[in-house]
């Protein structure tokens, strides 16, 4: 959807030419959000502002849909690409339903058409019609515009979205929301979007694909995981951060590293538990599910050697349990709250589907590691486990 080839921007300063975008190639597929990210002054932002031509390029082409850019007329450019920017950009003494409205305008939309679709699209950012439309933009808070200047944006259906910094200046805990709501919107919209930020963990959660920048130059691009895991240099690497295998734990779901479970029910006798942790090799204890197969407790290693009877006179209860769809993240933090090293995966029925490890999680992330590399974080939680 978006291609760029050889784009370059050089600004003439008193002191001699500086090139703020040197030869920049990339393309975005259709439907993918690209982030840019870099130190300032590294032509992330430049380089964004070419496409929507609000800063010039000095040679280069950009290609949108196949379309080479460079002979269309500016503003019909512009209309056909939403922009978001930090400072939302909202005019003041238009009410939020004439905010969204700007463009549909510009290009002839009945009246009819354009109210319809501002009552939409604020649905669509999770605010009130009946409450917002007839507001001013001073009568919302920070989160609220925002949210605005993103339904203003997608007010005339663009198939290209360009963002800077859309959510830097919202405080932490509304951002996470916004950000949450904006996937959503994205997984039903599918829009081509390139997005500048400067927060490594945002491009991360939001990005199919990161840009990073340095002086001018686009130094690597590539999916998250394999940016995290395959820095091309010490620049790279040490940009992501050294926790860059934490990071890499928001991208895989539990389902990509869930393992089959050996459980015992009830009415099963302790000796037949100690022989299931034996033969499955378990450190610690074997996981008891009622007759629903829903996991209902657990009979440790320790009982089931010193004691006689029936599991279901001598099982601890769960802790905590995941779900397929939840990330490692998460899963990480749940295990180190309830101090454990592995938890029982249920569906949304409650029905036992796996259970996920530390093990499980150390070998997936490092398996993907240059030898030279193989990571801190899988000695970490092996160390854990063990």
């Amino acid at each position: 959807m978006i291609r760029i080839d050889n784009l370059t921007k050089i600004f003439e300063t008193p002191n001699g030419p500086v090139t703020a975008a040197d030869h920049i190639n990339m393309e975005v597929p259709e439907g993918e959000i690209c982030v840019l990210l870099g130190p300032s002054g590294c032509g992330k932002t430049t380089t964004l502002k070419m496409i929507n031509r609000i800063i010039p390029s000095t040679s280069g082409r950009i290609y949108i849909n196949g379309e080479d850019t460079t002979g269309m007329d500016t503003v019909e450019l512009r209309r056909n690409i939403g922009y978001v920017i930090q400072q939302i950009g909202l005019f003041p003494n238009m009410t939020i339903e004439e905010n969204i409205a700007i463009v549909p305008k510009l290009l002839g939309w009945e009246a009819s058409r354009y109210k319809a679709r501002a009552k939409e699209l604020l649905d669509l950012v999770a605010l009130d019609p009946g409450t917002f439309l007839k507001r001013y933009p001073r009568e919302l808070s920070g989160g609220q515009q925002q949210r605005i200047g993103v339904a203003r944006a997608l007010a005339a259906d663009p198939p290209v979205m360009l963002m800077d910094e859309p959510f830097g200046a919202i405080d932490p805990i509304n951002r996470e929301v916004i950000q949450d709501e904006f996937m959503k919107m994205q997984q039903e919209l599918r829009k081509t979007i390139m997005f500048v930020s400067h927060d490594i963990d945002e491009a991360v959660k939001m990005a199919d694909r990161i840009a990073i920048f340095r002086d001018g130059r686009l130094v690597q691009y590539d999916t998250p995981d394999d940016l995290l895991a395959h820095p091309k240099d010490d620049f790279v690497e040490s940009f992501v951060g050294d926790d860059r295998a934490l990071k890499r734990l928001r991208l895989v779901q539990v389902k990509q590293v869930m393992e089959p479970v050996t459980t015992v029910r009830p009415e099963d006798s302790l000796s037949t538990a100690l022989q299931r942790i034996e033969q499955q090799g378990y450190s610690h204890a074997i996981l008891m599910v009622n007759e629903r197969q829903q996991p209902i407790g657990y009979v440790s290693r320790s009982v089931a050697q010193t004691t006689s009877g029936l599991c279901g006179e001598h099982y601890f209860g769960l802790k905590t349990e995941a779900s397929p769809e939840d990330d490692l993240r998460k899963v990480a933090s749940l295990m180190f709250t309830h101090d454990t090293t592995w938890l029982p995966c249920t569906d949304a029925n409650g029905t036992l589907v796996g259970q996920v490890t530390q093990r499980g999680i150390t070998h997936y992330l490092g398996a993907t590691y240059h030898p030279d590399a193989l990571g801190t974080l899988p000695r970490q939680l092996h160390k854990v486990s063990a």
